[in-house]
């Protein structure tokens, strides 16, 4: 399928079979995450990949119950950096320049550029930069997903502060920010594929200037 024709094929998931996705089939929607676009480049977000259903269980009651938390084969955690401190900034710049193998004067601009303008923003709009880059892989996660068709969940209905906390996301300078539950539908018990897809008419959506 191209494209277009597996978004028209995915839909929001609400109870899956628990049939394990495949480990490359895997591989390739988490590499669509590491290939994602993102502001300056940074990267300013981890995903963690949780397979332990013991964890799922923890999980399920802080996501409000919804079935497809212990019903997906990988439960993913999207979860952005809490603040862009001067110490990532320029981690991330000395592992480009050595991937590429250029002198740091290359990118000094804008490595300068990301230092001044996150010194400017509070920690909160720190946080909210990270997390609409980390849902920017999210959505090519989502993509990758239905162009192999396997079916993936973004969930925002959780406790963020309860999750954080399990995971023990502050320690690692991160807050959660989006859920994915990836796997298979169930035929015989979503409601919700039965119900047609309906979107907003084009014209509603975008306007030409």
């Amino acid at each position: 399928m191209n494209i277009i024709e597996s978004l028209q094929w995915r839909y929001a998931t609400k109870r899956m079979t628990g049939q394990q996705v495949p480990d490359k089939v895997m591989d390739n929607i988490l590499e669509s995450v590491r290939l994602a676009p993102s502001g300056i480049g940074l990267q300013p977000y981890e995903v963690f990949v949780i397979t332990s259903q013991a964890l799922k269980e923890k999980i399920y009651p802080i996501a409000f119950n919804q079935a497809a938390i212990l019903e997906c084969s990988h439960l993913l955690v999207f979860a952005p950096w809490d603040s862009y401190t001067p110490e990532r900034i320029n981690h991330v710049f000395d592992y480009l320049n050595a991937s590429r193998g250029q002198s740091s004067s290359v990118s000094e601009r804008q490595r300068q550029f990301a230092l001044n303008y996150f010194a400017g923003l509070s920690q909160e709009q720190h946080f909210h930069h990270a997390a609409k880059q980390a849902h920017i892989g999210l959505g090519l996660a989502v993509a990758a997903a239905a162009l192999q068709q396997i079916d993936a969940t973004p969930m925002e209905g959780f406790n963020a502060a309860q999750l954080d906390e399990l995971l023990q996301l502050p320690q690692k300078g991160l807050r959660s920010s989006m859920l994915m539950a990836i796997g298979y539908r169930s035929v015989a018990n979503d409601w919700n594929l039965r119900l047609k897809k309906v979107r907003k008419p084009m014209e509603e959506l975008i306007t030409y200037l």
